[in-house]
C-alpha cells in the first residue's frame, strides 16, 4: 500500500507538467494548421493581387472610354434633336422565327413602297404576316407622329422566338412524339428618309 502511494506522489510532478503541457500543445497545432491555411491561400491572394493590379492599370482606359462615348451623345440642351422612330410589333404570330428572318432579312432597309412590293411577292406563309405589321407601322407613324407614310424607310426588323405549344402525336407501338409549334414574335421600325 505504501509502494503504491510512493508512486503516486512521485508522478504527481510529471502529470501537473503533462496536463500543464497539453494545452500548449493544442495551440501548437492550432497554430500550425492556421500556418498551412495560411500557406495554401497565399498564392490565391497574389492571384487577387495581380488581378487588382491589371483592373487598376486598366481603369484609366475606361475612364477615357466612358469620357469619348459622353461626347459622342448630344447633351439635353443642344437641339439635336434624334430621328423619330415608329414602331410596330405582332406578337405570338404562328410561324418559326426563323422562317420569319428568312422573310425580314428582304425587307431590311427598303423604302416603304419597295418592302411593300417585296413582300406581296414574296411566295411564303409568313409574308403576309410581315405585310400587316409594315402596314400597322405605317399607320402609327401618320397617326401618332404625323410622318408621311411614303416618306419613310424600314430601319430594323426582326423576328424574335415567342413561346413553342407543346403537342404529341401518336405513333407506331403505342409511342408518342412531341410536336413543337413555334410562335414568333415580328418587329419593323421605320425612319424617316434623310
Amino acid at each position: 500500500m505504501a509502494d503504491e502511494t510512493d508512486r503516486t506522489e512521485r508522478d504527481a510532478p510529471e502529470a501537473e507538467a503533462a496536463a500543464r503541457a497539453a494545452p500548449r500543445r493544442a495551440a501548437a497545432r492550432r497554430a500550425a494548421r492556421r500556418a498551412d491555411a495560411r500557406a495554401r491561400r497565399a498564392p490565391r491572394a497574389r492571384a487577387d493581387d495581380a488581378q487588382a493590379d491589371d483592373a487598376e492599370a486598366k481603369a484609366p482606359a475606361r475612364r477615357a472610354a466612358a469620357r469619348r462615348a459622353a461626347a459622342r451623345r448630344p447633351a439635353a440642351g443642344d437641339g439635336a434633336a434624334r430621328p423619330t422612330l415608329v414602331r410596330a410589333q405582332a406578337k405570338y404570330v404562328r410561324s418559326s422565327a426563323r422562317k420569319a428572318r428568312l422573310v425580314c432579312d428582304h425587307i431590311r432597309g427598303k423604302s416603304v413602297e419597295e418592302a411593300r412590293a417585296i413582300l406581296a411577292f414574296t411566295p411564303r406563309a409568313v409574308a403576309r404576316d410581315w405585310a400587316k405589321v409594315l402596314e400597322s407601322a405605317v399607320a402609327n407613324a401618320e397617326h401618332n407622329n404625323e410622318l408621311d407614310g411614303e416618306d419613310l424607310f424600314v430601319k430594323a426588323a426582326h423576328a424574335d422566338e415567342g413561346p413553342t405549344l407543346k403537342r404529341f402525336r401518336p405513333r407506331a407501338m403505342g409511342r408518342a412524339t412531341p410536336i413543337r409549334k413555334r410562335t414568333s414574335h415580328l418587329t419593323i421600325l421605320l425612319a424617316p428618309k434623310e
